[in-house]
């Protein structure tokens, strides 16, 4: 594990972007595409403002990102497909945005995406970490155990609260209980993950994430067991640790 510590979101985010980036460019200038994956949620805001700007030949870069909720349309506010699309996808234009669809027949679409998803590896994956420490929307205690791509998973009740204050919903009935979720296994298998984990919220997360061995009961301990994983954390993420200790 790298752990990058920087002053301000908006640094951590420019600095995650330009990692990003450089493993991107890395891999097209290897093998002529690259694959990414992508988280949503408020702590990527800056991330993605700065990765639109990054120099990226978005033309021969396929995209996947990680969970959708249950029966939830794309023109919803709050849909990760509308997110990706008018924070990401309508701005760089990627060769193709493999969407999760958690509408209609959602056993055949995850069959499908599962399909595409395991032609090839993913080179960059983009992976934020919740405050209750979820990776996806794998949620305390998560299954390390499957090898399926993608999971029907039940939120649990402070992930739900942490969608309600990022203003997605208007009361916490509002919030859908259950959402399809790429598993913390098929996560490991990118070849890089970056995980920008800024704001104060996040501090009790990053704590037991770096302070605890492995365990699903703190689901993102699981990402310091990737041989190449870097964790952009700014002063108010970090405000709980001795970031010294991991440097």
């Amino acid at each position: 594990m790298k752990l990058i510590l920087r002053d301000n979101p908006k640094t951590l985010g420019e600095n995650a972007a330009a990692l990003t980036a450089k493993l991107l460019r890395g891999a097209i200038s290897k093998q002529g595409s690259a694959r990414l994956l992508m988280s949503t949620g408020a702590s990527q805001f800056d991330t993605i403002k700065a990765l639109v700007r990054e120099d990226v030949d978005w033309s021969v870069v396929d995209v996947f990102h990680l969970d959708e909720y249950i029966d939830m349309p794309d023109t919803h506010p709050a849909s990760f497909r509308k997110y990706i699309r008018e924070r990401f996808a309508d701005i760089v234009h990627p060769r193709r945005v493999n969407y999760v669809v958690a509408e209609g027949d959602v056993t055949q679409n995850i069959r499908e995406l599962t399909a595409e998803l395991r032609r090839e590896p993913i080179d960059v994956g983009l992976i934020g970490i919740g405050e209750n420490a979820h990776i996806a929307f794998n949620d305390p205690p998560a299954d390390f155990e499957t090898q399926n791509a993608y999971i029907i998973v039940d939120l649990d009740i402070k992930c739900r609260t942490q969608q309600l204050h990022e203003g997605w919903f208007q009361t916490l009935d509002d919030v859908p209980r259950r959402a399809v979720s790429m598993s913390v296994s098929e996560i490991m298998k990118c070849r890089s993950v970056i995980s920008a984990v800024p704001y104060k919220v996040k501090a009790q997360a990053i704590r037991d994430t770096l302070e605890n061995e492995l365990t699903p009961y703190i689901p993102a301990t699981m990402l310091k067991q990737h041989p190449n994983f870097s964790l952009f954390v700014d002063r108010d993420s970090a405000s709980l640790v001795d970031i010294a200790k991991y440097q």
